[in-house]
């Protein structure tokens, strides 16, 4: 299948790129490299470098590529940004999105994967773990234009007969996921202690989250290319972590023995408690998560002293005369 991937650039978008071209399909990228990153790029995908809200520059990628499947990553991910910057929040997450949706119909695509989020658009819920069909009563303005994307794919899908299929994540975690955001909390610790620094914890510590390792996301990506049409799945672990057992976790990949956290006053906008139902994804895709948080962990470390060590090598050369290897 020919696949286009929005924000393939990114932490998320890379990988679920690396693993459609792994499985032989064909792959092109769009992501204006806000928050995403050349060296995530997959060789074997043609990248376009653009902004989703140019409507003429989608035009011509959709014109060169005729994807059959849209696989839709890119967003305004920070929640405090939209916070502060809500029309900036709804440009990029609402009318890019529309942008894609009335390209995909034009073109005749035949599936449309979104990219959603569970930890922002049910607001603080009253019972756990939340399921699909639980009320969405979202607290922030991204957890609003996430959602919002949601209610356009049905009615894309009643009018034209768009097919589509709406992931909703947990909080993903993994290598190449970027600091920058309170999204990337296991990035920013590792970021922070391996740097001899230590780790700021929002509020008490006990904020909640669903972790889902990066890996589990991948296979569910690659199963709703055939199946799930017109079905929304939480795509989490059903168990619910603390800031603090992060904390714990990471302090324990690091052999950071006796490393402690700093706290905060926590955030506006952020949602206490989150925990998932997984069960409609177990039942109909037959995908369930696979990697266990503290294996998970192990292996974001290891890339993490990895970019550390090789940041660290390139210093040294660039100290001593040396040309970085192109």
């Amino acid at each position: 299948m020919r696949i286009l991937v929005t924000g393939g650039a990114g932490f998320i978008g890379s990988h679920v790129a690396e693993a459609y071209l792994a499985a032989g399909h064909e792959v092109a990228i769009v992501d204006d490299l806000s928050r995403g990153s050349r060296d995530n790029l997959p060789a074997g995908a043609r990248f376009y470098q653009g902004d989703i809200c140019d409507r003429s520059f989608l035009e011509q990628v959709f014109a060169r590529e005729r994807p059959e499947v849209v696989s839709h990553h890119a967003a305004q991910m920070d929640v405090r940004r939209g916070v502060a910057e809500p029309t900036f929040d709804a440009t990029v997450n609402i009318l890019g999105s529309i942008h894609l949706l009335e390209l995909a119909v034009a073109t005749g695509v035949g599936r449309f994967i979104y990219a959603s989020t569970a930890g922002a658009i049910y607001g603080e819920p009253e019972r756990l773990p939340v399921a699909e069909d639980y009320p969405v009563n979202p607290i922030s303005p991204y957890g609003i234009s996430k959602h919002t994307v949601e209610h356009y794919l049905f009615a894309w899908h009643r009018l034209y007969g768009l097919p589509y299929v709406v992931l909703r994540y947990g909080n993903v975690y993994g290598p190449r996921q970027s600091s920058k955001g309170e999204a990337g909390v296991f990035a920013i610790f590792f970021e922070r202690m391996l740097a001899g620094l230590r780790p700021v914890i929002y509020g008490d510590g006990t904020k909640l989250r669903d972790y889902v390792y990066i890996d589990d996301v991948v296979r569910a990506n690659l199963l709703v290319l055939e199946r799930g049409t017109g079905e929304i799945f939480n795509i989490a672990t059903g168990v619910g972590t603390s800031d603090y057992e992060v904390f714990c976790e990471v302090r324990r990949a690091l052999g950071a023995d006796g490393a402690e956290p700093d706290y905060a006053p926590r955030r506006p906008g952020e949602v206490e408690r989150i925990v998932l139902d997984i069960g409609r994804a177990r039942q109909r895709l037959g995908w369930q998560p696979e990697v266990p948080l503290e294996e998970g962990t192990r292996r974001t470390g290891a890339y993490f002293r990895r970019r550390v060590a090789q940041s660290s090598k390139l210093k040294s050369n660039l100290a001593g005369g040396q040309e970085p290897h192109r």
